[in-house]
């Protein structure tokens, strides 16, 4: 007599008297809704690059699937990377906050920019070098000064970065790709800026070293210390 049993995937019965086919449940039918509708709620928090909480995940798209959360989770992310060349990738272990990033190869000169946001993306870049260069942490005051010089004045709208004040300071912070930190003991107070963890998976410090290097039309190299410092960067990587 033939028997039934549950096989370690997601709400599958398997037959045990030699068939091969899997027949699929309900529950595995629903939870194919689920992925489905969890793909979709995540490129949608992409297109601001807005934080993505599991909490979230839980209370609008899983539900009563909780059970199977780490399985729902990890088809949705097998499919942003087959069909979108996206991945979800955790970036806060003790809040459980994800976001998702490019996991297609990048074309030299390309790093960062998607669609619409290239020309915000171009001036993140420009930033997120003149961090490094600086020693991974620059004041506020400083980067200022430095995107000034490049004629991108905070106070002024620009033409197309549009409020360059609140771009650095609010979307580039909510979208983790800047961290700031207040600079104890300064009156008025001041700030200073680091990369932040969507910087950290996105690119790298060896790519905007090149990028460094190619503007300025020198050899990586040339940098001894950001070059050693990329080098041990790409290594742990």
């Amino acid at each position: 007599m033939s028997q039934r049993k549950r096989s370690k995937g997601l709400g599958y019965s398997q037959m045990t008297d030699g068939e091969d086919d899997f027949i699929p449940t309900q529950v595995e039918r629903r939870s194919q809704d689920q992925v489905s509708e969890l793909v979709q709620f995540l490129l949608v928090k992409d297109q601001k690059k807005i934080p993505i909480k599991r909490a979230d995940m839980l209370k609008n798209i899983i539900r009563e699937y909780r059970d199977a959360y780490t399985e729902i989770v990890r088809r949705a992310d097998r499919t942003l990377q087959e069909v979108f060349g996206l991945q979800l990738v955790e970036i806060d272990t003790k809040r459980h906050i994800y976001i998702l990033i490019n996991n297609l190869p990048r074309a030299e000169g390309e790093y960062l920019c998607r669609g619409k946001e290239k020309e915000k993306m171009g001036l993140l870049l420009v930033i997120l070098s003149f961090i490094f260069m600086k020693g991974n942490s620059v004041k506020d005051s400083a980067l200022w000064e430095f995107l000034h010089l490049l004629r991108v004045y905070p106070g002024k709208q620009h033409s197309v970065f549009g409020d360059v004040r609140k771009l650095v300071t609010e979307e580039f912070v909510r979208q983790k790709y800047l961290e700031t930190t207040p600079i104890p003991l300064t009156d008025p107070p001041e700030f200073k800026y680091q990369w932040g963890p969507r910087a950290e998976k996105e690119t790298s410090k060896k790519d905007v070293l090149n990028f460094v290097a190619k503007m300025q039309g020198k050899d990586p190299t040339f940098w001894a210390s950001q070059y050693s410092e990329a080098e041990a960067n790409t290594a742990t990587t």
